[in-house]
């Protein structure tokens, strides 16, 4: 890799010139690794011979690419190789040898017969932050598939999702696979500052159970803390009241009322300002203690008048609410907000949701497309056969 001035680094992303070899296939870690790529890191997806699974989840489908794939892999190189092959095993282990970040979501213990576990990987580069996605930990369940779904069973999520008198329900998106990457990339860059700091290296381990039960935050909180199991509510919060959708004249509206004062707001915007002043309902404690008295009242109000234009004159009130929409026209909403939430990344102007994090100074990019499978496995190969140049042997500082 070649020597940046800082303003030419800043150009390319906080994350300029840090090479991760990407182990990982699916979401979560393809989701952390795109993470670091739109920041700037240089990024080499090293898939098996079939190709990462999501390339084949469909439909929907974008040309012969599932959009699935898609929406996780821009930024990145792909090259394929056969851990049973030994050249191709070569090959991975001296991608990993001159790695600053190493990612891997195998089955614990799995990657040690082909040299390419934290111990194998660490010995010839010792200051190599190395981190491993599992389901369920690399202790007791390390043998426990680890997909979302069943995280989502096991965590108790399911038990919390859907109507009270209704089954359980999955999330609408692999929200445990989600959060575990964002996690991964959090782990790897507080491990890169250890590094900057020490010039050691590390093993940087998430599982999904354990992202589960801290990113269930109140309900995980209610057990542990004051010892209240949370049971499913539909779209109604357990310590707060409004603070779900409500009918209107036309569909149903989000409103949420976290405070006194937005709750005596909306009671005047309503027409019924008295409510504020009732004794069933002066305080938060009051107003979720009496819903069932409370949610009629508000919802005969909101009858009379259709939900965009309780949604326009509650937010002038400074209330909260808003439309459930589909994503198409929450795509849009953002649009009109000035977010510019699709970009188009590489000379294929491929559609792709926008990196969430803004940097004043060091803006993410969007220069690669999703690579098809091996397209850029005849350079890499050169480049991994080649002599390595001094400073790429290993980051032992």
């Amino acid at each position: 890799m070649t020597e940046d001035t800082p303003v030419e680094a800043a150009r390319k992303g906080p994350l300029a010139g840090l090479l991760v070899a990407d182990f990982s296939r699916i979401l979560a870690g393809p989701y952390a690794s795109m993470l670091m790529a739109d920041m700037g890191a240089e990024v080499v997806k090293v898939e098996g011979p079939a190709g990462d699974d999501t390339r084949t989840w469909s439909p929907p489908l974008r040309g012969d690419v599932a959009t699935y794939y898609l929406g996780i892999n821009r930024n990145k190189r792909s090259i394929a190789l056969d851990f049973a092959d030994p050249d191709d095993r070569a090959l991975a282990q001296e991608l990993a040898a001159r790695a600053d970040i190493v990612l891997e979501n195998f089955r614990p213990g799995s990657l040690a017969k082909f040299g390419l576990d934290y111990d194998s990987v660490a010995s010839a580069n010792p200051g190599v932050i190395y981190a491993s996605i599992t389901g369920f930990g690399s202790g007791g369940g390390a043998a426990l598939p680890g997909y979302d779904l069943i995280v989502q069973a096991i965590s108790g999520l399911m038990s919390l999702t859907g109507d009270p008198e209704g089954p359980p329900y999955r999330s609408g998106i692999s929200v445990f696979d989600v959060m575990s990457g964002m996690q991964t990339t959090i782990g790897v860059l507080a491990a890169l500052q250890h590094r900057n700091r020490t010039g050691t290296g590390q093993h940087v381990e998430v599982n999904l159970l354990s992202t589960a039960l801290s990113g269930m935050v109140n309900q995980t909180s209610a057990y542990v803390a004051g010892d209240v199991v949370p049971h499913r509510m539909g779209n109604a919060h357990p310590s707060l009241f409004p603070y779900e959708p409500l009918p209107t004249a036309d569909g149903e509206l989000i409103i949420t009322a976290g405070n006194n004062r937005q709750f005596a707001n909306l009671c005047k915007v309503l027409g019924v300002p008295e409510l504020a002043d009732d004794a069933r309902f002066r305080t938060n404690q009051d107003r979720t203690a009496n819903r069932e008295e409370l949610r009629p009242l508000l919802v005969e109000r909101l009858r009379t008048r259709g939900r965009m234009e309780w949604f326009r004159d509650l937010l002038a009130a400074g209330v909260a609410c808003g439309p459930i929409n589909t994503v198409e026209e929450g795509v849009a909403f953002a649009e009109q907000l000035g977010l510019d939430p699709v970009v188009r990344v590489g000379e294929g102007d491929t559609p792709s949701v926008r990196n969430p994090i803004t940097f004043s100074e060091s803006p993410t990019r969007y220069d690669l497309p999703p690579p098809g499978l091996d397209e850029h496995g005849a350079e890499l190969r050169a480049w991994l056969s080649a002599p390595r140049p001094q400073h790429e042997h290993g980051h032992d500082n």
